[in-house]
């Protein structure tokens, strides 16, 4: 072995060990329960059980008209329409195209944002009780779910969330260029709204006639504990951006890794996505839907986030109907995030969900689509657009409570 070599080696020695660090420092609040499956549940039986869940689960399995669009970079960016469905023709009469009138006010589009290492289908809930009644397009953002790598990503340019809004944008042109808009966003892609509103201001204060930000921030995620000791927080923020590094350059490796210790992944998900007991059909899909989005991309997306801070922009979004929801219980982008927007949002409605999570859309669906159907009434009111019956009957009273 050569000195070069001997080196390079115990290079590689002390990068496994600071990887070894932060997986630590995350899995630790798994690792306990995992360890006890373990010794009551074979592998081969757990296999098992996840094929049979991934079998019986529907869901991610909606599907709306397919188009793709390019970002500027030249990525190809996935999306999905769904149309409303047109009524009985004795109840459309003096109505032209899909329920339209003729001089009426244009429809809402409601574009759904989805959040990092997602993709659109994690508003299933969303999308099967609005689908038919409203104008929906949900999108995958780039390098996650149908759309394409991001092409400057793979030429080692930095995934930035300004970029996410610029792409939000290019979908926009692409199947909505007139008419209100309803922006829903998760995480990540309320951050991809945001950047929108900065870099667009024009465009959202003529367009969008309501905005719904769930589980999301404005800023300040270098802060973030990942409901962590004050040591451990530490650690992980000190640790993390050079492990994803180190990570992201062994794709194969990593990834074969992740499927060997698939229990303990599946412990890490479900506490970071859930405050409550999920059904399992709903917890493997949540696992299915992270398990798409490799290293690579995870590990360019993290710094984004860390220098995110768009506070400001929502002053474009002041005096819009809007929605503010949180679970109270998400170790990822905690509710006070949520409740800084609210404050920046005074006509904004804030709703902290007890006992839920960061994925409060799969978890409380019911009461999401309640909280979701009560803001499009607001919009649709304001704008004086149409708005079926049928989605103004999700906003019941009893849905509403958080």
């Amino acid at each position: 072995m050569t000195m070069d070599s001997g080196a390079k080696w115990e290079r590689a020695g002390k990068q496994a060990g600071f990887v070894g660090a932060a997986i630590g420092v995350v899995a630790a609040g798994a690792a306990a329960g995992v360890a006890l499956e373990r010794l009551t549940v074979g592998r081969g039986m757990r296999r098992k059980a996840r094929l049979a869940l991934d079998a019986a689960g529907p869901y991610g399995a909606l599907r709306g008209r397919p188009g793709t669009v390019a970002a500027e970079d030249g990525t190809e960016l996935y999306y999905e329409v769904e149309d409303v469905v047109e009524p009985p023709v004795a109840q459309r009469r003096g109505w032209t195209g899909i329920f339209k009138r003729t001089g009426a006010p244009e429809p809402l589009t409601v574009v759904f944002c989805h959040g990092y290492c997602l993709n659109q289908d994690a508003w299933h809930f969303q999308r099967a009780a609005l689908r038919g009644s409203v104008r929906a397009v949900y999108w995958d953002q780039r390098s996650h779910g149908r759309s394409e790598r991001g092409r400057d990503q793979l030429e080692g340019k930095p995934a930035t969330i300004d970029q996410l809004g610029r792409d939000l944008k290019a979908v926009l042109d692409a199947v909505a260029p007139s008419g209100p808009l309803v922006l829903v966003g998760h995480s990540m892609g309320g951050m991809t709204i945001m950047a929108l509103a900065d870099q667009f201001p024009e465009l959202v204060t003529a367009r969008v006639a309501g905005v719904v930000f769930v589980g999301t921030s404005a800023g300040k995620l270098g802060a973030m504990t990942m409901g962590l000791p004050a040591a451990g927080a530490r650690a992980f923020r000190v640790l993390a951006p050079s492990v994803l590094r180190i990570l992201g350059t062994q794709v194969d490796l990593v990834e074969r890794g992740r499927r060997a210790t698939a229990d303990l992944f599946a412990g890490i998900i479900k506490r970071y996505s859930f405050a409550s007991d999920v059904d399992a059909s709903v917890a493997r899909f949540a696992e299915r839907l992270i398990e798409g989005t490799t290293i690579d991309v995870v590990a360019e997306f993290y710094p984004a986030f860390i220098q995110h801070e768009k506070a400001d922009a929502l002053a474009v979004l002041d005096g819009k109907p809007a929605l503010v929801l949180a679970g109270d219980t998400d170790l990822l982008t905690p509710s006070d995030h949520s409740a800084d927007i609210a404050e920046r949002l005074p006509a904004a409605e804030l709703v902290i969900v007890r006992n839920a999570g960061h994925l409060v859309m799969l978890e409380y669906p019911e009461l999401v689509n309640g909280q979701l159907a009560a803001l499009l009434a607001r919009a649709a009111d304001a704008v004086q657009a149409p708005l079926p019956q049928a989605v103004r009957e999700l906003a019941l009273p009893e849905v509403q409570e958080a």
